[in-house]
């Protein structure tokens, strides 16, 4: 099963007519994970074609508005659709109240339960996991308490050598799981085969990392060391350095430091300033420290 990252939206705090605020749709491992959820995500959502029913974990960075305040409307949303199934919601601490106030006030009644996993940890931690994906935090460094998130893929299940278990009829279909998870197989006069004669390698996991609001932080390098794709933000070009560490966030030149450093595959560079007007000022400028930069295509969908 492959994974893909649509961006639903990559623009700063003020939504334009060609880009809207943070949000991600993840597919990953037959799971779906909506990755913060800025004003307009469920229209954005929508013209992805994907599917809303899919979505049981939602990852939210910081509670300022234009990574949080489409969430509201979104959960809403869910009832309208009949949604039964329960709801996890990772934020920092604060979201609970934020979104059963809004809850309360505008009289909105949810037909499922939403799950509210506040986060208040100032170090990495694993925040989610099932067989075969797992999710950790990558502690930000912005004006108010923010977290980046890493998702990765477990290891595989070995590929079964048919050619090789072919010549063995001791060998059942019911025998294959424990050899795709690497045990090896004993005959009945007690002679085992080692699993590498029976299967080969796994199909390679790969890994994502999204780094939201935050000024240049090295701390993150060993969490996102290798990872196969890097969303991070560059709200400024470098010669603004002095407004983007005072505002919290993080020059295109420094995003493209962090890349190289940490040895990811490609960069995804995004939530840009309004004042640009051309956005390829940003990859000219990272391309300089990281060559395999690239600046988001908002609604498609990108194999990692």
């Amino acid at each position: 099963m492959s994974t893909y990252l649509t961006i639903l939206g990559y623009n700063s705090a003020i939504p334009t007519v060609n880009a809207s605020p943070t949000a991600q749709f993840l597919e990953m491992e037959e799971r779906a994970f909506l990755i913060d959820c800025g004003e307009g995500t469920q229209v954005q959502l929508r013209k992805a074609k994907a599917r809303f029913s899919k979505i049981n974990h939602i990852f939210i960075s910081h509670l300022h508005g234009d990574h949080c305040f489409g969430l509201p409307g979104l959960i809403a949303s869910f009832r309208l659709l009949g949604r039964d199934n329960p709801l996890h919601v990772y934020g920092p601490k604060g979201i609970k109240k934020m979104m059963e106030t809004i809850f309360t006030i505008t009289e909105t009644h949810r037909g499922f339960e939403v799950i509210y996993h506040e986060l208040e940890n100032k170090g990495s931690e694993k925040i989610y996991e099932d067989s075969r994906v797992e999710v950790y935090t990558i502690p930000l460094d912005h004006r108010i308490y923010c977290n980046g998130y890493l998702f990765r893929e477990k290891t595989k299940e070995r590929h079964l050598n048919m050619q090789e278990i072919s010549r063995y009829p001791e060998i059942e279909t019911c025998d294959y799981h424990n050899l795709k998870i690497g045990k090896d197989f004993k005959l009945s006069d007690g002679y085992v085969l080692k699993n590498e004669i029976l299967t080969t390698e796994p199909s390679k996991s790969v890994s994502y990392a999204f780094c939201s609001d935050t000024r240049y932080r090295e701390e993150i390098i060993p969490i996102i060391e290798n990872v196969d794709v890097l969303y991070h933000e560059a709200t400024f070009l470098h010669d603004l350095k002095e407004m983007a560490d005072y505002t919290g966030h993080t020059t295109a030149l420094e995003a493209a430091r962090i890349a190289r450093k940490a040895n990811v595959g490609k960069l995804i560079l995004g939530h840009f300033s309004n004042r640009y007007g051309d956005l390829t000022v940003f990859t000219d400028e990272a391309r300089e420290v990281f060559p395999n930069t690239f600046l988001p295509k908002a609604l498609e969908a990108v194999k990692i």
